[in-house]
């Protein structure tokens, strides 16, 4: 007879067998949750549902309207995808998993793509899920591993798993594909139902699923050309110094040549600001410059580089940050558990801001707010008059927004967009979100110059991301220029400043987890030492030692 154990299930007591699988006990608990239970905790580690358990616990189950869940979803999609396009084309070519497009996720091949290949495509993925086949998690020696992928032809797998130190490696399995897998995965096919596949070109589709941001529904595809563009721009960069995946990083570290590749990227980033300065400097009617993105895009960097490359051709910048804009905070709209909402339009005084701006266009001189955080009041110190060679930058999360300057004609203002986009991948199915490349620079930047440890930037990021998802990415495209602040060779510089500050957050945070993954993503990287990045870097406003501190 069985041995029964006494748990805590979703917070409740429960009295289960000993060995049971988080599998078995979910179905008990599957009708509270909107949609199929992925992944569950046991006491503060997440475990796969296929793992058996054995003593007394504490159990979370989850399903992906948690974020950690949704990238197991995510992750599991994409092994689905990969096996079905094998069975279907394997012999034609494979699937590349890319980058983050509107919610959803683009994938490129290495055949040229028709609509009815998508279609049988998303067909198979769909009879496969129907079959409920499990997916299978094989703990196998490293060096087997290596052997298995040479053997296979993927070579870059294998590579990344030379540079992974343990003796063990867990392999995935669905039908007779092994595939390694950078996350947690689900245990079977038919919890990954929902998902959509939409075709782009013949290079590629995109994979849209529900994400945690789109209320519980697969989201309809918005394409944005102008990311695009620029991630095409940074892929055929990538192609020409032989970089796409994290091996490749890794082999330019050992061959000595990272300092090389370091002014070669930071020289682009300068080139393509020089460019768009000239093009801007050059249209004698522009005043205007409205610099936005995501948090930890760069956008002080890019703007005190801006204004530099702007004296260069005769103008005189003026820099204006839209936070001195704020209401007072008695003024701040509440979020409905009645926390202040900072980055929601209405914390910003749109009249004011307007009609100031309005004003100095005019030519006239205006009062200037300064917002003291501390007391949440606007006080007026400050002038401002804008002369004939005069352009005044401004930064922030709204500038994209149409309710920015709506009065002033298109032909005064210019906005710009910044995004650090990741440019190389782990390998060919596990990729880089970008959220992490922004994640780490704040996790690094709130330690050192504001003093928030790791945990409090980590329990204020799930609000960050939920103030972009409303107030920056849907403006993407009013933007005239679009610039790639990411920088590729990043991660191993970011590893040595990062790796300390993740190893601080203990198992008993609810944090942990993130930290862990991070650790883990940080942990593919060799180390690269920070002295060779110039001091005007837009790493250098993560790291420290900014010119434009």
């Amino acid at each position: 007879m069985l041995e029964n154990i006494e748990v805590v299930v979703n917070d409740k007591p429960a009295t289960i067998k000993k060995g049971i699988t988080l599998l078995e006990l979910s179905k008990m608990y599957e009708s509270d949750y909107l949609h199929k239970i992925i992944v569950a905790k046991v006491d503060s580690e997440f475990h796969e549902l296929n793992d058996p358990i054995n003593e007394s616990c504490h159990i979370e189950f989850f399903d992906l309207t948690d974020s950690f869940a949704n990238r197991v979803y995510l992750n599991g999609l994409i092994f689905l995808a990969n096996f079905c396009f094998s069975e279907l084309y394997g012999k034609k070519g494979y699937l590349l998993t890319r980058y983050s497009a509107d919610k959803a996720l683009y994938i490129e091949s290495t055949c040229k793509l028709t609509r009815e290949m998508v279609m049988a495509l998303e067909n198979q993925m769909n009879e496969v899920v129907k079959a409920n086949v499990k997916i299978h998690k094989v703990t196998i020696l490293r060096h087997d591993a290596i052997n298995y992928f040479n053997e296979i032809g993927d070579t870059k797998k294998a590579g990344l798993l030379e540079y992974i130190t343990n003796t063990y490696v867990n392999l995935y399995r669905l039908g007779n594909t092994y595939n390694y897998m950078f996350s947690l995965m689900p245990s079977t096919t038919d919890s990954l139902s929902e998902f959509r596949l939409t075709y782009l070109n013949e290079e590629g589709f995109v994979l849209r699923f529900p994400t945690i941001y789109s209320n519980n529904e697969i989201p309809r595809y918005k394409h944005h050309s102008k990311l695009f563009e620029v991630f095409k721009e940074s892929k055929e960069w990538c192609k020409l110094v032989n970089l796409d995946t994290s091996v490749d990083l890794n082999n330019i570290i050992t061959s000595g040549n990272i300092f090389d590749l370091i002014k070669i990227n930071e020289t682009l980033y300068s080139n393509k600001l020089l460019e768009i300065a000239k093009k801007i400097a050059d249209n004698k009617k522009i005043k205007f410059v409205l610099i936005s993105g995501p948090s930890s895009s760069g956008k002080t960097t890019t703007t005190m580089k801006l204004s530099m490359y702007f004296k260069c051709f005769g103008l005189k910048p003026r820099v204006l940050s839209m936070d001195d804009f704020f209401v007072d905070r008695v003024d701040t709209p509440k979020k409905s558990n009645g926390e202040y909402d900072f980055e929601c339009i209405e914390a910003v005084d749109l009249k004011l801001f307007n009609k100031t701006m309005e004003n100095l266009l005019k030519g006239n001189k205006v009062k200037l707010p300064t917002f003291n955080f501390l007391t949440g009041e606007k006080v007026y110190k400050k002038e401002m008059q804008l002369a004939d060679n005069d352009i005044l930058l401004i930064e922030g999360i709204h500038c994209l927004n149409p309710l920015i300057l709506e009065n002033i004609n298109s032909c005064n203002k210019i906005k710009i967009y910044l995004s650090a986009l990741t440019e190389i991948n782990i390998d060919k199915d596990n990729r880089i979100p970008t959220t992490d490349n922004r994640l780490i620079r704040r996790l690094i930047r709130d330690y050192y110059t504001r003093g928030y440890e790791p945990d409090a930037t980590l329990k204020l990021w799930e609000n960050v991301r939920e103030g972009e998802e409303k107030n920056v990415f849907p403006y993407q495209d009013e933007a005239d220029f679009t610039i790639n602040t990411g920088l590729v060779y990043e991660f191993p510089v970011l590893k040595v400043y990062a790796m300390p500050l993740l190893y601080k957050v203990k198992k008993d945070s609810p944090y942990y987890e993130d930290a862990k993954r991070l650790i883990r993503l940080l942990d593919i990287f060799l180390p690269v030492p920070s002295e060779q990045v110039p001091n005007d870097s837009i790493l250098r406003e993560f790291i420290g030692g900014s010119y434009f501190e």
